[in-house]
């Protein structure tokens, strides 16, 4: 079964029905020879927060060293998203492959007339991959009440009420104490029921089981116990908050701010506690890491811009509590919400709006854009109707002054495709050996052969402009009526453009353009004066076509010429897997630093511990001791000073010190490291890995690399422009090595200009690698195919290369960009 049939398949299923009970997926489990045995399962039930205290846990537990499992609902554009392991997707390949597996048992059940829903089957699908994965932990977020949830087909080692409130009365109860009585049911045998509720709920949970209760001290004298507030705001973006259980504590800051993520934040913590004995330092590690996106997500602070998927009042109020936190002049509201949902409730708790944008996310029970402008126009001072959500939202920000306030709201769907502005990806599809058109897009299936660089029909005046030799192709992602808006614009020019919704997230189109140069240029002028969001998308094509310079400042200035620049590798370890020990005295470090700047390194990264497999953790204060003399001793030698690690404390020193740039091979591991650099003004390279140092034993399954190590990257970069890093100072590493095979990383510099589309600069690290073992035949400690790789990145358009051997490496970057001096 291809993926875009699997996909199709499992979101076939109806959303909801009447039966009650866990057979259905008990049955679909058993086919599956019952996986929720072989991992320990926690349910997450609640009102609201169960999604991010779910979040919450994941990230202490992964945190923790442990592997984890993740389903949460819904997802934003796609049901890929709500099955994770240790942060990624469950792979195309697999879906595909549990679908095909699952085919005979719903016949089965179709001719016993028990058709399952979309979230049962989804649920069994999670349960199989996360006994595929091997994973420690299985976090199962409920999706209605709990006593027949599909979710409660497991036996939970663990499990938390959030909250409650009255929601889906027809199936739960009437009264608050009848929907905290069902939530009940998902207490463990084993142990108690971690819960948020409070009052009358907590009275009725506490009649069907024990628990430890959690929240804020109480006037009534009936405290949690375990005290969990917010305690303060750190930043914009981080509030401060405080945990006190009966034999431990933490203070940590949070990124998902309000009083209730701290409350979330303490039944996340003791989630922790009675699974793993996780420590109150690696908790409050792992919950300053925790990211969820459309929860009061912070996309900009100059105007601050904010995406919240609250959907009900009781979401609403909080939302509006928020708000009041931050100073503005003008509130710009763009809302959309379900037709379901009381949305008079939800607006009216929301402070005075100037501007508000009636929308409609492509959903067919989203409600009408014109019947909300109606019941906005009690609340603000100026109501538009925008049928498109990302229109709506370009409109919001174009009118938004740089202190005011943009607030997307209303439902997630209507988040969902609001996000789009700032995790499309326009890619450069690379002119490599092969096309990477359908590799990109797995599964996928257009409607005629896929375009591919370089070619095309050739023009009746066989001109070489119009002949392919100048065509340019580029892939992303779309929402329906933008793809097909692109295509005729595109077709008005002359170019050429494919669309395919199989295969694609459920709610986007893959959308793959070519042109000449001179046609993109018409398209991207067309796109600036269209509706539906697309003047985005003429940026950035417009940035593509016309890229650029890296900043000059932070220590980037060599990456803002046209030639590849060296980053000189010097680690003053004892046990780096080339050098190890050569240069961790202070002479010899300074005069290797003197040689590699001679033989042209443009920069020189310092590093103090080793990121190769089985390497030893080093504590901060020894990497500050090896690195800080360094830095001091060579900073004045005239090219910018790197510093390799991942710790927030080690880069505060080495920046202090005279470092320009940290290097942190981590992907942002250290929650304070963003903040730090920030603080510091600096520059990053933020680098995507698996784990740090590399654990042989872990392989990753990817779809197609590059598609998956951009996405990722992309989230981060996210992060690291929300703590305050400007994006002109980011450079991106796809990380060659680091949870790859050598045939992954040949991949990603084969395809280093597809990274462009972050908007970054691009550094490979690939020097003496073990991607190289199979291929060192002239046995000279894989320097000559680094030589040979490095010849491929400069070729590929990479910015940057961190290597060794400078002098090998710089005369192999000269050859590939054709620097051959005749009269030498």
């Amino acid at each position: 079964m291809e993926y875009h049939e699997a996909a199709d398949y499992l979101t076939s299923f109806q959303r909801r029905r009447p039966k009650f009970g866990i057979e259905t997926t008990a049955r679909m489990l058993s086919h599956f020879d019952d996986p929720q045995d072989d991992v320990d399962c926690v349910q997450i039930a609640g009102s609201n927060g169960k999604g991010s205290t779910a979040r919450m846990l994941d990230s202490v537990l992964r945190r923790a060293g442990l592997s984890v499992g993740l389903f949460t609902s819904p997802g934003l554009n796609d049901f890929r998203e709500q099955v994770t392991v240790d942060g990624r997707k469950v792979p195309k390949s697999m879906v595909s492959t549990y679908a095909e597996e699952l085919v005979p048992c719903i016949d089965r059940l179709r001719e016993d007339d028990d058709v399952p829903t979309h979230f049962e089957v989804l649920t069994a699908v999670a349960l199989r991959h996360f006994s595929e994965m091997d994973v420690d932990v299985a976090i199962l977020e409920v999706g209605i009440g709990g006593r027949y949830d599909a979710t409660s087909a497991v036996d939970p080692v663990a499990s938390a009420v959030t909250s409650v409130s009255l929601e889906h009365t027809e199936l739960l109860g009437e009264t608050v104490e009848e929907i905290a009585r069902d939530k009940a049911q998902v207490a463990p045998q084993a142990g108690p029921l971690v819960t948020g509720a409070d009052g009358p709920a907590l009275a009725a949970i506490r009649e069907v089981t024990d628990v430890i209760s959690v929240g804020a001290e109480r006037d009534d004298g009936d405290d949690p116990d375990v005290v969990a507030v917010e305690t303060g705001m750190r930043s914009a973006v981080e509030s401060e908050i405080s945990i006190i259980g009966p034999d431990w504590s933490l203070d940590t800051n949070l990124p998902l701010l309000g009083s209730h993520q701290a409350c979330n934040a303490g039944v996340a913590a003791t989630l922790a506690r009675q699974i793993a004995a996780v420590d109150p330092d690696t908790i409050a590690e792992g919950l300053r890491s925790v990211v969820w996106p459309g929860r009061f997500e912070i996309m900009s602070t100059e105007p601050m811009i904010v995406l919240d998927g609250s959907h009900n009042p009781g979401a609403a109020a909080t939302l509006s509590d928020l708000l009041g936190r931050y100073e503005y002049e003008d509130l710009h509201l763009v809302f959309g919400a379900m037709g379901d949902k009381a949305y008079g409730e939800m607006v009216e708790s929301l402070p005075e709006v100037e501007t508000a944008y009636a929308t409609r996310p492509d959903l067919d029970r989203a409600e009408h854009p014109d019947a909300l402008a109606e019941t906005l126009a009690d609340y603000a001072e100026s109501v538009e109707t925008v049928a498109s959500v990302p229109e709506a939202t370009e409109r919001a920000i174009e009118a938004a002054d740089s202190d005011d306030f943009v607030l997307v709201s209303g439902s997630l769907y209507t988040v969902a495709e609001a996000r789009d502005r700032w995790t499309r990806r326009l890619v450069p599809t690379a002119r490599t050996r092969e096309s990477h058109v359908e590799s990109s897009f797995v599964g996928a299936s257009f409607d005629s052969v896929a375009v591919t660089a370089g070619t095309g029909p050739s023009a009746d005046d066989g001109s070489a402009a119009d002949s392919g030799i100048d065509r340019r192709v580029f892939r992303t992602y779309l929402r329906k009526p933008q793809a097909a808006r692109v295509a005729e614009l595109l077709a008005e020019v002359g170019g050429d453009c494919r669309r395919s919704t199989a295969g694609s997230p459920e709610k986007l189109v893959a959308t793959v353009f070519a042109a000449t140069t001179a046609q993109l240029g018409e398209l991207a002028t067309a796109l600036s004066n269209e509706g539906l969001g697309l003047r985005r998308l003429a940026s950035q094509l417009d940035e593509q076509l016309d890229p650029p310079a890296p900043s000059r400042e932070a220590g980037l200035g060599p990456l803002a010429g046209e030639e590849t620049a060296v980053m000189g590798i010097l680690n003053v370890t004892p046990d780096s897997f080339h050098d190890g020990g050569e240069y961790d005295a202070l002479d010899a470090a300074v005069d290797r630093a003197t040689e590699m700047v001679e033989a042209g390194a443009d920069i020189i990264d310092v590093g103090g511990e080793s990121t190769r497999p089985g390497a030893d953790p080093v504590p901060a204060s020894e990497e500050i001791d090896r690195v800080v003399p360094v830095i001091e001793a060579i900073s004045d030698m005239g090219v910018p000073i790197s510093v390799d690690t991942w710790k927030g404390a080690v880069a505060d020193a080495a920046l202090d010190a005279g470092a320009d740039i940290v290097n942190d091979v981590s992907g942002l591991t250290d929650p304070e490291m963003p903040f730090v650099v920030a603080d510091h003004d600096a520059s990053l390279v933020l680098m995507h890995s698996h784990s740090v140092p590399v654990d042989p034993d872990s392989s990753p399954v990817y779809d197609d690399v590059v598609e998956d190590v951009l996405t990722e990257l992309g989230e981060q970069l996210l992060r690291a422009e929300r703590a305050g890093i400007d994006r002109d100072r980011i450079v991106i590493d796809p990380g060659c090595g680091f949870g790859k095979s050598p045939a992954e990383s040949y991949a990603l510099i084969d395809r280093a200009a597809e990274f462009r589309a972050l908007g970054c600069p691009v550094l490979i690290g690939h020097s003496r690698k073990s991607m190289y073992k199979a291929i060192d035949y002239a046995d000279d400690d894989r320097l000559t195919p680094t030589i040979a790789g490095t010849a491929i990145a400069a070729d590929r358009g990479a910015d940057v290369v961190r290597i060794h051997d400078v002098r090998e490496n710089v005369s192999a970057i000269r050859a590939a960009d054709g620097r051959i001096d005749p009269d030498s």
